[in-house]
């Protein structure tokens, strides 16, 4: 029989079954117990799986285990947030919980913090992609959004639900278009989730032309390159876009502007 150690995976997984005490997983340790750590049968039944599939595991096997059978194994072995997404890239999955700001608060106050520093037009949009931090260069650059008061902080709502997006956008069908189908890809799998989808059900009434774009099923990574706005104030004005991602908390999005 194929070594447990012999694949990355098998190696992670023993390691952490062996790492872990009888009493931090809340089973009594017997009085002559020689297995180091827990037992492939006592992690199974943490897991409530059976101890052939977890044998499967720490062989390699993953053709048939799913995402849940997985999250189940990484509770059980009390695995952290990082040791489960490693745990899934060695099964060749993605973890499905995502990773939600709301569980990294610092995460947002840090980038608030930074933005101040920032001589370049920068905010910070939150998984529906709204502004929840901007500095004084944003406000100046998106008069009609960032630095109107009155209006909404959905980046969405401005683009496609104020008239003055049109003309302040250079090129506004393209972009639009694009922006849709960055959205798309950007929500991947929180579609079902009940705020996604009425934010979703609203633009889609709203705005015939978010409809339309919505409809057409694209999908495309978000992208920097070059932006070019037409200013009320400051006329033509041409910029590069770049947007990073917290480690800790990557659906918020800090989009900057050479």
């Amino acid at each position: 029989m194929e070594s447990s150690s012999s694949t990355p995976l098998g190696a992670f997984l023993r390691a952490h079954r062996e790492r872990l005490t009888p009493q931090q997983a809340g089973l009594p340790s017997g009085p002559r117990r020689r297995a180091k750590g827990l037992r492939r049968e006592e992690v199974a039944q943490l897991a409530g799986i059976s101890p052939t599939w977890l044998t499967w595991l720490e062989q390699g096997r993953t053709e048939s285990v799913s995402a849940h059978t997985l999250s189940r194994l990484a509770a059980a072995l009390q695995l952290s947030g990082a040791e489960t997404d490693y745990l899934f890239d060695l099964a060749g999955l993605k973890n499905p919980k995502d990773k939600r700001a709301e569980a990294n608060p610092q995460a947002r106050e840090i980038l608030a913090t930074m933005l101040p520093h920032i001589a370049i037009p920068a905010y910070v949009l939150d998984r529906h992609w709204r502004a929840v931090a901007w500095n004084a260069a944003a406000e100046q650059l998106f008069c009609g959004w960032l630095g109107n008061p009155e209006a909404s902080r959905s980046q969405l709502d401005f683009i496609f639900l104020t008239p003055e997006a049109k003309t302040f956008i250079d090129n506004w069908p393209e972009r639009a278009r694009r922006i849709v189908a960055e959205l798309r890809a950007d929500l991947g799998q929180q579609l079902d989730d009940v705020e996604t989808a009425a934010m979703l059900e609203r633009l889609r009434r709203e705005s015939a032309d978010f409809e339309c774009f919505w409809q057409q099923q694209d999908v495309l990574e978000r992208e920097g390159g070059e932006r070019a706005f037409h200013h009320p104030a400051l006329g033509r004005l041409h910029k590069r876009q770049i947007t990073l991602r917290p480690a800790n908390a990557p659906e918020l999005k800090l989009v900057m502007l050479l």
